[in-house]
């Protein structure tokens, strides 16, 4: 390799932690952005659209004249914006306001929007598994012909790996922001089948306590928290198939005019780890269904053997109930009473009685 060629790379790679993680949807949290006064900004980089090479790091105050050089696109990165940073990178880029509206919302369904500025707002929702319960974020990206925005919000994994990604493959990086919405739409599909099996260790765990003949409210409490954990990261997985199928089924007028077509089969790639995703999610909840019924049987059975049980002694001890029910009525003329050995005759008539019943009922497995 020659100098230069190694030159370029340690130029694009100096922003850059030296202790950077690999790419790994599975990571820990780690927040990565600098902070400039009231501004949270990850990154504000520019490449060059012909080598996707890295060229500079910039302020938002340098924007409008990146902008105006069609030869190169600027990735910016925020997390948990300020209000402040948003008006800045909304005058800066010409957001919608409506756009910018969905970005922040909570509780925003996943979904790709196309503006007729020749810009696409895409939202996802993000997933980090911890304790057990899966905390739910948001990531917003909206892509021009020179530019994409990722806007990171709430509960997810760092994004650097992303970008550590993408900085190895600049001949990708050419094909433009396109790219980069590709790897971070990636990036957050991988994430949830880590926390799908995550919980299906978790259900594996919890088998020694299913198959058990006791009744536990926190039990059968912890198999339906599971459940409706998996019935919402469902929901929240099942809307990016239509951002999937946008790009893969695109009209020409609805996209960017920079959108190249050999991009189509990245997000084929990103469809088909979507639905491995969801193959998962409805295999571990029809498993957590068969749990729950299971969990639900086996306590019927355990309290079924308690009442054969109960039901056995109580045909047992009907004999000597009887028994002394009839010669306790204290009537004057009952001939057995007055025979000499009539009480030891009664006692073992009982006692034979009822070791005949408990064998009979130890036989059929009544007790």
């Amino acid at each position: 390799m020659s100098d230069i060629r190694i030159k370029e790379e340690q130029q694009a790679l100096s922003f850059m932690s030296p202790t950077m993680p690999v790419y790994d949807p599975d990571a820990e949290r780690v927040e990565d952005f600098e902070r400039s006064g009231i501004n949270e900004i990850v990154n504000c980089c520019v490449y060059s659209r012909k080598t996707g090479e890295f060229v500079e790091k910039i302020d938002l105050d340098e924007v409008s004249r990146t902008l105006t050089n069609k030869g190169e696109f600027i990735w910016l990165g925020l997390y948990d914006p300020s209000i402040e940073t948003i008006e800045a990178v909304q005058k800066a880029f010409d957001i919608h306001e409506l756009a910018l509206e969905d970005a922040f919302n909570e509780n925003q369904r996943a979904k790709i929007e196309s503006y007729g500025n020749d810009s696409l707002f895409v939202v996802v929702r993000t997933a980090y598994l911890a304790h057990n319960n899966i905390h739910y974020g948001t990531t917003s990206m909206f892509m021009g012909n020179n530019y994409i925005i990722t806007i990171r919000t709430g509960a997810s994994n760092s994004y650097a790996p992303v970008r550590a990604y993408c900085h190895r493959r600049p001949e990708k990086m050419s094909m433009g922001p396109v790219f980069v919405l590709h790897a971070v739409l990636d990036y957050v599909v991988d994430s949830y089948l880590p926390i799908i099996d995550s919980l299906g260790e978790y259900l594996k765990e919890q088998e020694r306590n299913i198959f058990s003949y006791k009744f536990s409210k926190e039990i059968l409490q912890s198999l339906y928290i599971l459940k409706s954990q998996l019935v919402h990261m469902r929901a929240v997985m099942m809307p990016v198939q239509d951002i999937c199928n946008f790009f893969i089924n695109h009209k020409k007028n609805e996209l960017v005019s920079t959108f190249p077509s050999i991009a189509k089969p990245y997000f084929r790639d990103v469809n088909d780890h979507l639905l491995r995703a969801i193959d998962a999610v409805n295999g571990l909840n029809e498993m957590l269904s068969v749990a729950m019924d299971t969990y639900m049987a086996m306590v019927n059975m355990g309290q079924n053997e308690v009442v054969r049980k109960l039901a056995a002694w109580a045909g047992i001890l009907a004999v000597p109930t009887a028994v002394a029910g009839i010669y306790g009525m204290n009537f004057d003329i009952m001939p057995e009473l007055h025979y000499e050995y009539a009480y030891f005759v009664v006692l073992a008539v009982i006692l034979t009685t009822c070791v005949v019943l408990y064998r009979q009922f130890r036989k059929s497995g009544w007790l």
